[in-house]
C-alpha cells in the first residue's frame, strides 16, 4: 500500500495548482484565469506555469470589482480603474432633472460604445467607457460624443445643437480605488421639451446584424441609436401609421410597419438584416470656389424624415459620410431609404453656395430602392463662409441679456440678410436690409426682436447679398447661443 503521507502530499500539491495563486505561485495552464482577478496563468520561459499581470478583454471577472480590463499601448491588456462619464440631464427651460433619459457615447465613426446609461430621478447618470491605456494606466486620447433621448423631450444632438467632443485623456486621476472621472459641461445635457407629449408613443426594440451599434433608427420625425447590443428606444413617436427603419452603411435592414396610439409603449420591434441585399453607391463632385487653396470639405447623407428644411440639418447614419473632399467623392453601402445630400455640414470654413441661380447650389433629395438611387450623381458648389465673431464663434455660447450679432464682412456684397432661429428651426427675428460696412469692418447688429426664452437654444445666420441674391453665408453650426 502506498505511503499515506506521500499520497496526502501529492494531493495537496495538485490542489495548489488548481487554486488561485500569487504572481510567483504555480497555476493551472488549462485554466488561464486560475490566478484570480488581475492575473493570468501563462507558461514562463522554461515552460512552467506562472501567474503574470493581465486580464481578458471579454471577461470582466478577470479584474477586481471597480476595475476594467483595457487594451494597453505596446502591451498586453491589464486591469485598471474604470473610466466613467458623469453628468446630469436637465429640462432646458425648467432647469429640473430629467429622469429615465438614455445616454449613449459614440466614437468618431458614429459607433455607439458600450451600453446605454439611464438617468436617475434627479437626472444624474454615470456611463462607463472602454479606454485604451498608457503603461501607467492613464487613458490614451480618445474622442467621444454623447447622445441623449428621453420621453417628452427633443433628442440631443439635433437641430442647432451639436454634441461637444469629450477626450478621455482629460479624465481626472482616480483616488484610492475610485474611477477616472470626466464631469464637465460636455457631459451635462439640457433637453428641450416637446409639445403635447401625452399624444406621443414609444417604440422599443433591437437591431439584428453583425455590427448593430450606432444604427440610426427612425420612426417618422423621431429617432434613436442602437447600443452595442442592438437595443434601441424611440421616444415621442406621432400616433398613427408609422414605418420604423434602421440606417447604417453596409447593411440593409427590413423596415417594420406599425400603427401606434397616443401614450402607447410598443415592445419587441425587431429590425432584421436582409441577406444578400443590394446597396447603393452615391457618387458626385464638389467644386470649391472663392476659398483658400488646399481646403477640403465633407459630404453627408441625412435621412429625409429627420431633415429640418429651414436649418438644412438632419440626422446622418453611421458611415454615410465622405470626408476630405476637394473634388470627386463616393459614399458606398447606402441602404434603401429617402435621403438629403449635404455638403460642408461640418464646421470647416466652407458653406454650400447659397445662390439658387447657379448649378450645384441646390439641396439634393433622392431615394434609394433595391440598391438603386434616383440620382445618377450629386454635384455641389462650395464657397468660403462668412466668419462668425460672436456669439458662438466656435461653440454654443451662454449669454445674459439680448445679444449683438457680429460677423466678418464679405468682399463683394452690397448688403446682408440676418435671421435668428430657435432650436426647432423657427425664425424668431429677422433683419433683411443690413447695410454693408465701410472699409471692410465687421458687421455688428443688435437683436431687435421679442425677449428670448431662457434655456432655449438659438442661432443667428447672416447671408451676404449681391443685387438681391445670396452669395455667401455663415456656417450651419456656428453662431449658436442660449440665454442664461
Amino acid at each position: 500500500m502506498p505511503n499515506l503521507s506521500k499520497l496526502l502530499l501529492s494531493a495537496a500539491l495538485a490542489g495548489a495548482l488548481l487554486l488561485g495563486c500569487g504572481d510567483d505561485d504555480p497555476c493551472d495552464l488549462a485554466d488561464i484565469t486560475s490566478c484570480g482577478p488581475g492575473s493570468l496563468c501563462k507558461a514562463d520561459t522554461e515552460g512552467e506555469p506562472s501567474c503574470v499581470p493581465g486580464c481578458l478583454l471579454d471577461t470582466p471577472s478577470t479584474c477586481e470589482d471597480g476595475q476594467a480590463c483595457e487594451e494597453v499601448e505596446a502591451g498586453e491588456p491589464r486591469c485598471f480603474a474604470k473610466v466613467v462619464l458623469r453628468g446630469k440631464i436637465t429640462d432646458a427651460l425648467e432647469k429640473t432633472g430629467v429622469a429615465a433619459a438614455r445616454v449613449a457615447a459614440r466614437d468618431e465613426g458614429g459607433i455607439v460604445v458600450g451600453r446605454v446609461a439611464v438617468s436617475g430621478t434627479d437626472g444624474s447618470y454615470e456611463l462607463g467607457l472602454p479606454a485604451r491605456r498608457k503603461a501607467d494606466g492613464s487613458p490614451v486620447s480618445t474622442i467621444y460624443t454623447l447622445r441623449a433621448d428621453a420621453s417628452a423631450y427633443h433628442s440631443f444632438p439635433g437641430g442647432l445643437r451639436p454634441a461637444l467632443p469629450i477626450d478621455l485623456a482629460t479624465a481626472a486621476p482616480p483616488q484610492s480605488g475610485a474611477p477616472y472621472v470626466i464631469d464637465t459641461a460636455a457631459t451635462s445635457i439640457s433637453l428641450i421639451p416637446v409639445e403635447s407629449p401625452e399624444a406621443l408613443a414609444t417604440i422599443h426594440g433591437r437591431v439584428e446584424g453583425a455590427e448593430p451599434a450606432g444604427t440610426l433608427v427612425v420612426a417618422g420625425e423621431s429617432s434613436a441609436v442602437a447600443d452595442s447590443g442592438g437595443e434601441f428606444v424611440v421616444f415621442n413617436v406621432a400616433a398613427g401609421p408609422i414605418t420604423v427603419r434602421g440606417y447604417v452603411a453596409g447593411t440593409q435592414l427590413a423596415p417594420v410597419e406599425l400603427t401606434v396610439a397616443a401614450g402607447q409603449k410598443v415592445e419587441d420591434v425587431v429590425l432584421a438584416a436582409v441577406a444578400d441585399s443590394k446597396l447603393a453607391k452615391i457618387t458626385g463632385k464638389v467644386s470649391i470656389v472663392n476659398a483658400p487653396g488646399g481646403v477640403k470639405t465633407s459630404v453627408v447623407l441625412a435621412v429625409e424624415e429627420t431633415f429640418i428644411e429651414s436649418l438644412e440639418i438632419g440626422q446622418v447614419p453611421r458611415g454615410l459620410r465622405a470626408t476630405g473632399v476637394a473634388g470627386d467623392f463616393v459614399i458606398e453601402g447606402v441602404p434603401d431609404g429617402n435621403y438629403v445630400a449635404l455638403a460642408s455640414l461640418d464646421n470647416d470654413g466652407l458653406v454650400r453656395d447659397p445662390d439658387p441661380n447657379i448649378a450645384g447650389t441646390q439641396i439634393v433629395h433622392f431615394e434609394v430602392r433595391g440598391g438603386a438611387p434616383t440620382v445618377a450623381s450629386v454635384a455641389f458648389k462650395v464657397t468660403e463662409a462668412l466668419a462668425v465673431r460672436s456669439p458662438g464663434a466656435a461653440l454654443p455660447e451662454e449669454l445674459e441679456g439680448a445679444p449683438t450679432f457680429v460677423w466678418a464682412d464679405d468682399s463683394s456684397e452690397d448688403g446682408y440678410a440676418l435671421r435668428v432661429f430657435d432650436a426647432l428651426g423657427n425664425v424668431v427675428w429677422e433683419k433683411l436690409d443690413v447695410a454693408s460696412p465701410n472699409g471692410g469692418a465687421d458687421l455688428s447688429v443688435p437683436y431687435g426682436g421679442a425677449p428670448l426664452e431662457p434655456g432655449m437654444v438659438y442661432q443667428f445666420r447672416a447671408e451676404s447679398l449681391k443685387s438681391g441674391k445670396p452669395i455667401s453665408r455663415t456656417e450651419e453650426l456656428r453662431g449658436v447661443f442660449f440665454i442664461k
